[in-house]
């Protein structure tokens, strides 16, 4: 991962405050040349600080306004099969492997209760899966964000 300094981390926010801004407009608004903006930027997708634009677009928009959290229990030996068997699913928006009970967490999008229930009867179909738990997602209390580990990376003090 790549070591950020103040300029970055000043790029990044603009960014962060305005997604679609143009290279011009960021350099105009950071009072930096559009070549060094663009230069930047480039390392910064390169070294993995930019993740999937995708994570912007609804998936109500595209269809799919019942989204669900699937816990995930798991057969430990056959974790790789698993995953990229878990990547054919289109539905799955996300998948996460955490500690605890169960062995991923993952983010469903569906187009109604029926939908959701073929999506999980698929994942449990997949070799190795052992069991699952829905719960469904009635709100987003706080939408992803990065701007407060943004203040930290750059010193400013908490709120």
């Amino acid at each position: 991962m790549a070591t950020l300094d103040h300029v970055d981390l000043e790029l990044i926010s603009a960014l962060a405050a305005d997604p679609r801004a143009t290279v011009v407009a960021l350099a105009e608004k950071l009072r930096m040349s559009r070549n060094t903006v663009q230069a930047r930027m480039s390392r910064l997708d390169q070294a993995g600080v930019f993740q999937s634009f995708e994570r912007s677009i609804s998936p109500s928009a595209l269809g799919f306004p019942l989204q669900a959290f699937i816990s995930i229990g798991v057969d430990q030996t056959r974790l790789p099969s698993i995953v990229e068997e878990l990547r054919r699913v289109p539905e799955i928006l996300q998948v996460h492997g955490v500690s605890g009970q169960v062995d991923f967490i993952a983010l469903v999008a569906c187009r109604d209760a029926r939908h959701l229930f073929d999506v999980d009867a698929r994942i449990l179909a997949i070799g190795g899966i052992e069991r699952s738990e829905t719960r469904l997602v009635m709100s987003e209390s706080i939408p992803y964000r990065v701007s407060g580990l943004m203040e930290i990376a750059r010193g400013e003090p908490r709120r």
